[in-house]
């Protein structure tokens, strides 16, 4: 009986010196969105403009084919919300990351962490109008984050 007990004890410890061992694996939570912004427009008749924050409408008169709207979303949102006049559009999306620094960059390493996504819009021939985009948080308490921007 006794030794039973004493492999019982040699196998819990050594159970427990494994587990010990082992490097915690702490999951943070998912940033909540905490902004959206319009990055750039581009187009062929104006190359790339870039949109600065508050700004309302293009400086450029964009009219023509191929315009692609630049949208950066920091946090996590559910399925964004993305119009031109009303008309719903469809774009691209990667994943942004960070340094330790927490400079946004393209993730491209394990040692990154995500910090939001990289949206493009393709108008599709549409040549103005106003782009609108929102989303929710997938974190408590949901809130909303939305920008628009007047394409000319």
């Amino acid at each position: 009986m006794v030794g039973i007990k004493r492999n019982i004890v040699r196998a819990s410890g050594l159970f427990f010196a494994l587990l010990a061992s082992v490097p915690a694996v702490m999951a943070e939570s998912a940033p909540p969105l905490s902004n959206v912004q319009v990055l750039k427009v581009q187009s062929a008749a104006c190359g790339i403009e870039n949109i600065s924050a508050g700004q309302e409408r293009t400086t450029c008169d964009h009219g023509g084919t191929n315009i692609k709207v630049y949208v950066l979303e920091m946090g996590y949102g559910r399925t964004p919300t993305v119009q031109l006049d009303g008309f719903n559009l469809d774009g691209m999306q990667t994943k942004v990351c960070a340094y330790d620094n927490g400079n946004p960059t393209e993730c491209s390493g394990a040692s990154m962490k995500i910090v939001g996504t990289l949206y493009i819009f393709d108008l599709g021939g549409k040549q103005e109008g106003t782009f609108s985009f929102s989303n929710r948080s997938i974190n408590a308490p949901g809130n909303t984050v939305s920008t628009q921007l007047y394409i000319k």
